[in-house]
């Protein structure tokens, strides 16, 4: 039965909160967050700045910690409140809750017991930025976090070569963002077109669109854009040819077509490359007219 201020016993509710600015929170979830028994938070004190900030009821023991090395044994104490008839907000640090946070085990498990599970809507970084790329495309791919690993990455990157219809959407940190553009260059080619979005909705937020080619200058040119928590958008390409040509072979094209004639380079790439001919002429067209 839903309480005074429309909140319901044994019900958990995934809550949106700001990716950035404070104030890109719903009404619903300032009213959710106040009349809940219990808050699962990512960090207790981001989750007391958060309410502090709207006025609301902050106490340290309305908010328990759930995050990644903990969610199981927290899904339980979850569980167990739930059972007795409370109610409670799970939150991330920032966005929406189980989306590349924690949070996707413990809806699991409330639902597995039989407990309502009710989403409260709010900002999700993948979509803000979406939102503001400028792509187009039917249809996107989210992927999330990319493996830390170069190998690793380099290996889930090219498995998702097929989908190059598709706007590929990526979260990186930024102490990893020069690194993974590296791999996405070994693996896509120089030409795809990459979006930055970091620091949404925040004082220095930044979109910017360039080719995986001049991306890793333009993160290095100034300091200030390697900080920040990253949204790597792959832009869709017409057709996958000009994906599967290797960067060695785009750098021996590009060599080759400073000294000789069009058909020349193109013809000497693929005996020296392997590579397909007809995708290296089609990339030496698409580079004279850039």
């Amino acid at each position: 039965m839903p309480t005074a201020a429309g909140i319901s016993k044994g019900t958990l509710y995934v809550v949106g909160t700001p990716i950035g600015n404070l104030r890109d929170i719903s009404l619903r979830a300032l009213e959710v967050l106040s009349a809940v028994d219990c808050i699962a938070a990512e960090h207790v004190q981001h989750a007391q700045k958060l309410l502090a900030a709207h006025t609301l009821p902050a106490a340290s023991a309305r908010i328990m910690p759930l995050h990644q090395h903990n969610e199981d044994s927290a899904a339980k104490k979850v569980i167990e409140l739930l059972m007795n008839g409370k109610s409670v907000a799970l939150i991330s640090d920032a966005g929406t809750p189980a989306i590349s946070d924690p949070g996707a085990l413990l809806v699991q498990q409330v639902l597995v017991h039989g407990f309502p599970v009710i989403p409260i809507p709010g900002a999700n970084a993948a979509l803000c930025a979406l939102s503001a790329s400028g792509l187009i495309a039917p249809h996107f791919f989210f992927y999330g976090f990319l493996p830390t690993k170069s190998g690793e990455r380099q290996r889930k990157l090219a498995d998702l070569k097929t989908l190059y219809a598709c706007i590929l959407v990526f979260y990186e940190a930024p102490h990893r963002v020069l690194e993974c553009v590296a791999d996405m260059i070994a693996v896509f080619g120089p030409t795809r077109e990459i979006t930055f979005a970091r620091e949404l909705t925040k004082l220095f937020e930044t979109i910017y669109a360039c080719n995986l080619g001049e991306a890793l200058d333009w993160l290095q040119a100034d300091e200030n854009r390697l900080k920040g928590e990253f949204v790597l958008l792959l832009a869709p390409v017409a057709t996958p040819a000009q994906e599967e040509i290797s960067l060695h072979a785009v750098h021996v094209l590009t060599v080759l077509q400073k000294e000789l004639p069009l058909k020349q380079a193109v013809q000497l790439a693929a005996e020296i490359t392997g590579e397909s001919r007809k995708k290296l002429y089609a990339r030496a067209l698409l580079e004279q007219k850039t």
